[in-house]
């Protein structure tokens, strides 16, 4: 999939995406959305034009997909999460919809924490994106502002989802970045639902944007089977998975209750 400039209508949207949630209702698409938050007022430090955007190319192409299920799930679960597992949630539909940010975690931050660097440069952000130019990522050659903006927005959108911190000297540090249990959950359910088998799910990229292996993916399901929300039997590299909820809704319900 190439590449494209979407995040820069927005990056993380934090803030923004627990609004929105909170005005949707399932009978809205991306425009009536927008619609219904600009003549409600609930946005209106944003501007009308960069409204639309957010709402249309960002929250809508983030959330609004496979029949709205995101919304769905995260509107039901906005209020009981913490922030940080809510916006882990953010963290997924935000790669899932932005390819250019999922690669940037899996090859540039993943890579450097494990390599012990405490930063990520200006300079590593921009050659990343020069060797995606090169590999023919992108539809068209991007000139250098482009290349200099867009190297800002992987590392803004990063801190954001709290990888990286606010810019120093050296770059942006780099936090230390652990996927919280119900995450977990959510992933291997919807995983699940979405037709992914049980043992294509230990090592379906969704689990590389918080740095997980296959054997680190089994470990965390084996949690989750103690806590009683699913049975795993392991034998070798074959797993089998008993999944106690029929969908996801039912699921949502339980992680409020947790």
């Amino acid at each position: 999939m190439q590449y494209d400039t979407n995040l820069a209508m927005g990056l993380g949207l934090t803030e923004e995406t627990k609004a929105l949630l909170h005005a949707w209702s399932p009978a809205m698409n991306a425009t009536t959305l927008y619609h219904e938050v600009l003549e409600s007022g609930l946005l209106s430090q944003i501007s009308a034009y960069r409204l639309r955007n957010i709402v249309v190319r960002c929250f809508g192409n983030r959330y609004l997909v496979s029949g709205d299920e995101p919304a769905r799930s995260l509107k039901r679960l906005a209020s009981s999460l913490t922030s940080a597992e809510l916006n882990q949630l953010f963290f997924i539909h935000t790669c899932r919809a932005n390819p250019i940010l999922r690669d940037f975690v899996t090859d540039v931050y993943w890579p450097s924490y494990e390599a012990a660097s405490t930063a990520v440069s200006k300079v590593r952000a921009e050659d990343f994106i020069r060797r995606a130019i090169d590999d023919q990522k992108t539809p068209s050659r991007w000139a250098d502002g482009q290349i200099e903006r867009m190297g800002r927005y992987l590392t803004g959108c990063c801190s954001d989802f709290g990888l990286l911190s606010r810019p120093s000297k050296g770059g942006r540090p780099i936090l230390p970045f652990r996927v919280e249990q119900k995450v977990v959950v959510y992933l291997a359910y919807e995983l699940h639902f979405s037709g992914v088998s049980d043992n294509a799910l230990l090592i379906h990229e969704d689990w590389q944007l918080f740095g997980l292996t296959r054997e680190d993916v089994l470990d965390e399901i084996k949690r989750l089977s103690l806590k009683g929300l699913l049975i795993v039997q392991a034998a070798g590299d074959v797993i089998r998975i008993s999944w106690k909820q029929p969908d996801m809704e039912a699921l949502c319900d339980v992680l409020t209750q947790c």
